[in-house]
């Protein structure tokens, strides 16, 4: 790690630039390792820091200053029996406790800040039923979901209480969904934000997809609902199902395979067999032919809302 030897080397010469310079004992030169150390540490904070968590750092820096200002003009001109003798012994500490005060809040409150800052389609905002699918993580590996991950906070709150449901499945639903929060922040793919900002709607659905209208942003879902909002509101909504369908391979009337029927039908005399991507076959004079392996020439398709029917017979 080359970079390691110039920190360690910036280290070395201020200590030896302090003994040689300034004055040669122990306490110079640890005050001059102290200085080394000081500047490799900022060089490492900055390294680590995007020039908007700066940005926001500064601004809570000077809102800090003026709230003091503001103090000190209100102490000042009013004149308060004996508030000015206080001030002056400690205005200086005052002072320091606001500006400390306006970084921390800052930058606390910087995911919600950088949040609002961003608009464009390159941010996909995820709900609650992409969370809980879990493809997403997938997706975003394999770099087919580029931009910005945004989770918003209801969405989140609404898996928190999923998990603490006494339902078994909708509990399992909200841990799964919650995992994979954590696992997309923890992609290296991707970035990940959250917001705090919360449209007013009346349902989840529609709360996602006004957030994603604010945004200028897309919304990353399986919720058939969602897309019929989403084209309301002229939003483009990524549905992770419509996404698994287009991509099912491609099977032409004619055609011949080899399937496998697990069941009968609702006609008579029906098989009901399944592809390997979950498409069902409903095979005629199958029903005879359950639990066996049979080639199959294919004579129909049907694609619906909810997926894609093949309709075939025996060989």
């Amino acid at each position: 790690m080359p970079i390691w030897i110039f920190r360690i080397a910036t280290l070395v010469a201020f200590a030896f630039l302090t003994y040689n310079f300034i004055k040669p004992d122990w306490m110079t030169t640890l005050g001059g390792l102290l200085c080394g150390a000081i500047v490799v540490a900022g060089e490492v904070l900055f390294k680590r820091l995007r020039l908007i968590k700066i940005m926001i750092a500064c601004t809570g820096l000077l809102m800090g200053y003026m709230l003091f200002v503001l103090l000190d003009y209100g102490i000042v001109r009013f004149d308060f029996p004996g508030a000015q003798g206080w001030w002056e012994i400690y205005a200086y500490k005052v002072e320091i406790a606001l500006l400390v005060f306006g970084v921390l809040a800052s930058i606390w409150k910087s995911r919600d800040l950088e949040g609002l800052s961003y608009t464009g389609h390159h941010l996909k905002i995820a709900d609650i039923t992409s969370l809980m699918d879990g493809r997403i993580i997938d997706l975003c590996e394999i770099n087919f979901l580029p931009g910005v991950i945004v989770l918003p906070v209801f969405v989140l709150d609404e898996l928190n209480k999923m998990a603490s449901s006494n339902d078994p499945l909708e509990r399992a639903k909200g841990r799964r969904g919650l995992d994979v929060a954590a696992r997309l922040q923890e992609l290296k793919e991707i970035t990940v934000r959250i917001t705090n900002k919360t449209p007013k709607a009346a349902t989840m659905e529609e709360r996602v997809v006004k957030l994603a209208k604010s945004f200028d942003a897309e919304v990353v879902t399986l919720d058939f609902n969602v897309n019929k909002a989403a084209v309301l509101q002229n939003v483009i909504a990524l549905n992770i199902a419509d996404l698994a369908t287009a991509l099912k391979p491609v099977v032409l009337p004619g055609e011949s395979m080899s399937l496998f029927i697990m069941k009968d039908g609702k006609e008579k005399e029906q098989g009901i067999g399944y592809l390997d991507d979950g498409t069902m076959v409903v095979v005629e004079d199958g029903r005879k032919h359950i639990g066996k392996r049979v080639e199959v020439s294919v004579y129909s398709l049907l694609q619906t809302s909810s997926g894609r029917m093949i309709f075939a017979k025996i060989k």
